[in-house]
């Protein structure tokens, strides 16, 4: 049983890795080079790209006399006109311009720019690299070298992509990743069939308290199938729109509105304004956190509690409050570190607030009632409770519901109010110790004694019967056919108190019989007071099966009291009727 739930449990372990890499790729990953702490962040200069065959090449920023975007407009557009032209060549020319800074009014320097050589006409300028451009600690003039290499290297690619050659290696690239991407759904397909397989036709009784988690597991991994295969397509999509000239610059745009809708600010909270991908990081965050939480609880009471010596009721109390408190620290520690000021939060606190009062007063008052049944641990975990026609042992208490594991192995969520306001036997309170009464009727004229040694007997050979306390026998009083007698018995284990009843009535009903004690059957004396009816006022045929069955009635009693047989004597040419 063990080893068939530890296999249960592996895809559960693999989701909770999942949300673990994915929460900690929220916190560290910066996939579009937007920083997510807030202490991370840094002011960045204005810039604007040099585009190539629409791929961005390179960032140009803004200088002392103009800004980044009006630098890059006419290179931009010369480069456009290059673009497909064999063998064009980008070359690093000085240019001698007045020092600004003062002091050196008089004195001249020089500035790199980028030309594009044109053998037969004249060359075109394209942009001065300024001290602005280069990084801190570098040369314009390398900068200027660097910069026109990979000019060159895109205006070659752009002329390489337009040719036979890699048009025919792009379609075959295109197929091989329609190829891959079909395969890997069909792949995907099949191990989620496996895996669906695995969890609902291989399910034994007593794995019944994991069915329904099984059921979510098989929706989410429905839903991540799904999820994954789309993105599967929308990759091979964009990846086969780029390796063609004529559609990247569409799929750059694609790529380019889904990045900006991903990272504009558009929900204001907090004197802040947040992003889409702000929120699926804090989606992320979250999902790390609860992970760590649920981590947190299962070693806290595999590896500390344990070792405790403990009972079970008092380690899940204690592994319960530690879960909500971590929660609680946790989501304080991740909203600061997603850049939410708590302080601006009052007001959204108390709107909450009104509309706990309002609109969720029963999620309110589960959540007291939990927490009273948490600290004043009326009910327990492992406790066997019976409430109202319900009957089982406790499995989980949570701040807003307990999970009750009834006798049919099935699985009754209730709220914690029941608890409360409604009448709880608990079999296990304080001592799970607990008497079972077993009536038992003989027939009048046994022998008493005879009777209390069998009832005793039969409790001291079963082995969940306690000796101590012993049981006994009490003679409850006369019955309308029996003489009615209760054996007291003590059990240890209330969840079994049904197969325990049932084994005793076994016991008692076998040493009855074999020591001719009578079991009795309800017996009801009929009285006929006889009389006469005025046969005039009968029609004559009423009047003889009247007679007839009055005969018929007064031998049977005749019969009944001398040998207690209920059969009428049936005379020669009478028929047997039903």
């Amino acid at each position: 049983m063990a080893n068939k739930r530890s296999i249960f449990q592996r895809p559960i372990r693999f989701v909770a890795i999942a949300v673990f890499v994915l929460g900690a790729c929220c916190l560290w990953a910066d996939p579009f080079g937007i920083a997510i702490l807030p202490a991370i962040a840094q002011d960045k200069a204005t810039t604007a790209p040099i585009i190539v065959d629409s791929r961005r090449i390179l960032e140009v920023s803004d200088s002392d006399d103009y800004e980044a975007q009006k630098r890059v407009e006419q290179a931009n557009e010369i480069l456009q006109e290059k673009v497909g032209q064999e063998n064009v060549s980008v070359i690093v020319k000085q240019e001698v311009v007045e020092a600004d800074e003062p002091g050196e009014q008089n004195e001249e320097k020089t500035v790199p720019v980028l030309w594009i050589d044109n053998e037969k006409l004249e060359d075109q300028r394209l942009f001065t690299v300024t001290f602005a451009d280069a990084p801190e600690g570098k040369d314009p003039n390398e900068l200027a070298a660097e910069w026109a290499a990979k000019i060159e290297k895109a205006l070659d690619r752009a002329h390489y992509e337009r040719s036979r050659e890699y048009i025919i290696k792009a379609i075959l690239l295109s197929l091989t990743s329609i190829a891959m991407a079909i395969f890997l759904s069909w792949s995907l397909g099949r191990v989620w069939e496996h895996w669906v397989y695995f969890l609902t036709h291989r399910e034994t009784d007593e794995d019944a308290p994991f069915q329904n988690h099984h059921r979510t597991l098989e929706r989410l991994a429905q839903v991540l199938l799904v999820v994954v295969r789309v993105a599967l397509a929308f990759a091979a999509l964009i990846y086969i729109s780029q390796l063609f000239p004529q559609t990247y610059k569409l799929s750059q745009r694609l790529v380019d509105a889904l990045i900006v809708s991903f990272t504009s600010e558009a929900f204001p909270l907090g004197g802040k304004s947040f992003s889409v991908l702000d929120l699926l990081r804090l989606i992320g965050l979250f999902a790390l956190l609860i992970a760590l939480a649920r981590v947190f609880k299962r070693l806290l009471r595999s590896r500390i509690l344990s070792l405790t010596g403990l009972s079970r009721a008092a380690q899940e109390t204690i592994a319960v409050i530690s879960n909500y408190t971590f929660i609680f620290i946790g989501t304080i520690v991740v909203l600061q570190l997603w850049g939410l000021e708590l302080s601006s939060l009052t007001v959204f606190a108390g709107v909450l607030g009104v509309g706990i009062g309002l609109g969720v007063q029963g999620i309110a008052k589960e959540f007291m009632s939990g927490l009273v049944i948490i600290f004043e641990r009326p009910v327990q975990v492992g406790d066997f409770v019976e409430i109202g026609d319900l009957m089982g042992t406790v499995e989980h208490i949570s701040v807003r519901s307990t999970t009750i594991l009834t006798l049919d192995r099935i699985s009754v969520i209730l709220p914690n109010s029941r608890f409360l306001e409604a009448e709880v036997i608990n079999w296990s309170h304080r001592s799970p110790v607990s008497r079972l009464k077993i009536p038992v009727g003989v027939a009048y004229g046994s022998p008493l004694e005879t009777v209390q040694t069998i009832l005793l007997d039969a409790a001291k050979e079963h082995r969940d019967v306690l000796s101590q306390p012993p049981p006994y026998v009490l003679f409850t009083g006369f019955g309308d056919s029996s003489l009615d007698f209760e054996l007291m018995v003590w059990i240890i284990e209330p969840t079994k108190q049904f197969r325990i009843k049932s084994d005793l009535y076994f016991l008692i009903e076998a040493q009855l019989r074999d020591r001719g004690v009578e079991i009795p059957f309800p017996q009801r004396d009929l009285h006929v007071r006889s009389g006469s009816l005025p046969e005039e006022q009968l029609p004559s045929q009423l009047a003889d099966s009247l007679a007839h069955l009055s005969e018929k009635l007064a031998q049977w009693l005749h019969h009944q009291t001398q040998n207690g047989n209920g059969q009428i004597p049936l005379e020669k040419g009478d028929k047997e009727t039903r």
